[in-house]
This record gives C-alpha cells, sequence and structure tokens, in this order.
C-alpha cells in the first residue's frame, strides 16, 4: 500500500484534518498537521485497514533557514500476521509521517499515550533539537548533562565547545581499582552459585 491509499482511509477516519503526501522513495511519507497528530495516530493505530501497531523510531531534522524550521518524523510498521486488532490482519507496510514545527513555538504533541515506546525517543529529540513534546511523562534531558546549554543538533549550534565536566566521579578507573572491582565481582559470583550470598561484595 502506498502513500494516497493510507491518505484515502485516513480522510474517511479523521475527516477533521488533511493530509499531504510525499515523494519520499522509500516508503510512504505523509505531512499532518500538529493540532491533528494525536488524532491521527491512535486511527493509524487502531483502524482495521491501517494496524500501525509498532512506533520504530521518532526523530528531528532541522531545515535552518527554511520555515517552518523543524520537521518531527515518525517511522510506523504494520506487523500484519504478528499483530492484528479484531481478528483480521492488514498487509505488512512502512509508513513515515512528519509534522513541520516553527522556531517560534517547536512543540508537538507526545505521541506515548498512543505507543509508550515514544517516550525515550521523545526526550532525545528534545534533548537535541529542544522540540518540546506536550504532556510528556518525564521530558528532561537523556544524552547530555543535566546543565547542558544548548542543543547539539541545531543547525546553529557552535561546532566547537568548550565545557568543563560535571561528573561527580572518576571517569576512568585506574588499573588498580578496575583489578579489585573484578575480583569483587568474581566472589560474588561463586558466592551466588554456592546459594550461600549474602548481599553485593563491597567496592572500594
Amino acid at each position: 500500500m502506498d502513500a494516497p491509499p493510507v491518505v484515502d482511509i485516513l480522510r474517511q477516519a479523521v475527516p477533521t484534518t488533511s493530509f499531504e503526501s510525499s515523494g519520499a522513495t522509500d516508503m510512504p511519507t505523509i505531512y499532518v498537521k500538529r493540532e491533528d497528530l494525536l488524532e491521527v495516530c491512535r486511527a493509524l493505530r487502531d483502524h482495521r485497514d491501517l494496524q500501525f501497531s509498532f512506533l520504530v523510531e521518532v526523530t528531528a531534522v532541522d531545515l535552518l533557514p527554511a520555515a517552518p524550521r523543524f520537521e518531527v518524523v515518525y517511522h510506523l510498521v504494520c506487523l500484519g500476521e504478528a499483530y492484528a486488532r479484531g481478528g483480521a490482519a492488514a498487509p505488512v507496510r512502512r509508513l513515515r509521517v512528519k509534522v513541520r514545527v516553527g522556531d517560534e513555538d517547536p512543540q508537538v504533541p507526545s505521541v506515548t499515550g498512543v505507543w509508550p515506546g515514544a517516550n525515550w525517543p521523545e526526550r532525545e529529540v528534545f534533548d537535541l533539537f529542544g522540540i518540546t513534546f506536550e504532556d510528556h511523562p518525564d521530558l528532561r534531558r537523556i544524552l547530555t548533562a543535566d546543565d547542558w546549554e544548548g542543543y547539539p543538533l541545531r543547525k546553529d549550534y557552535p561546532v566547537q565547545v568548550r565545557k568543563d565536566t560535571a561528573s561527580w566521579s572518576p571517569l576512568q578507573l585506574s588499573v588498580e581499582e578496575f583489578e579489585r572491582n573484578m575480583r569483587a565481582d568474581r566472589d560474588q559470583a561463586k558466592r551466588r552459585a554456592q546459594g550461600d550470598d549474602a548481599g553485593p561484595a563491597g567496592r572500594d
């Protein structure tokens, strides 16, 4: 199934919104308005002829200096016989959904209520692009430090950044510390195998 049939089904399932097909060659791609995203995603997941039950990825693109500046991108898969709603399986296929987001208001609704697996990918997009996901259950940085300034995957982010580490622990173990930890792990594994593990081995 290519993009136009998917759009035709969505137009019947969500008649209050509009869709735009893209000329992508690797998989069918559609654009959805930000305010209609959640309703469309529920239809993509629940409609018996679509059944896009698997969210593969959430990512984004910075198109600076274009306006709107950002696109949030969702990759979906229908698993066919491996997952069927209502008894009948929809055909196996992929779909890319895009949402245009302006620089002045970089936010979209979180789709974690539709696909819980969106949790960490949305946090990655927030961390690296500065795009906010409304109603996300735990929206905070996930790849950079909590006190990091700026968003590294934006095109206007400085290429060279100097930043002192905020880590509270050594970034590298000495040979002696490594060997001591390995011995403690081996001792603990032996105790577990003998069934008399009294608790985790202490480390210096």
